[in-house]
């Protein structure tokens, strides 16, 4: 499966787009971001890019997730799950997904509990982040209309 207009909207909305590089809101540091949430070695303290660059890297890191995703996922969700758990993976990073609670339900049949997942991970740097509970609902009621 590929992500949705559905997916990128939802990313956009809660990543925003910035041109020049900023410091992670949890830690004030690392990971350095830039454009629509975009990390990675190339990021860096003073670095500014092009929107069109920002759209390429958005593209490219929401291709690697649905990759993740296409991998790891054992039932063949809805595009509307799909889309959510794009949004989800892209946020907290494959790795933590891939030994995740919510995708163990998932790959279990138990869809009700792997959506019930979400709102656990508002948590950056030990606090709860007011922007993770509601990206975490948005993403919950995208994968719930689809289930």
């Amino acid at each position: 499966m590929t992500p949705s207009e559905a997916c990128f909207n939802l990313v956009k909305r809660f990543e925003g787009c910035r041109l020049e590089a900023y410091p992670d809101p949890a830690t004030g540091g690392d990971p350095w971001t830039v454009g629509w949430g975009h990390t990675g070695p190339e990021v860096h303290k003073g670095l500014t890019i092009s929107q069109d660059i920002a759209d390429a890297y958005l593209l490219k890191d929401l291709t690697h997730v649905a990759d993740t995703l296409n991998h790891v996922l054992e039932i063949e969700p809805t595009q509307a799950q799909f889309d959510a758990l794009c949004s989800f993976v892209f946020n907290i990073g494959a790795a933590n997904f891939v030994k995740s609670t919510l995708l163990r339900k998932l790959n279990a049949g138990d869809v009700l509990g792997a959506a019930m997942e979400f709102p656990k991970w508002r948590n950056a740097a030990g606090r709860v982040m007011p922007g993770l509970v509601t990206r975490r609902a948005a993403e919950q009621a995208l994968f719930q209309l689809g289930g």
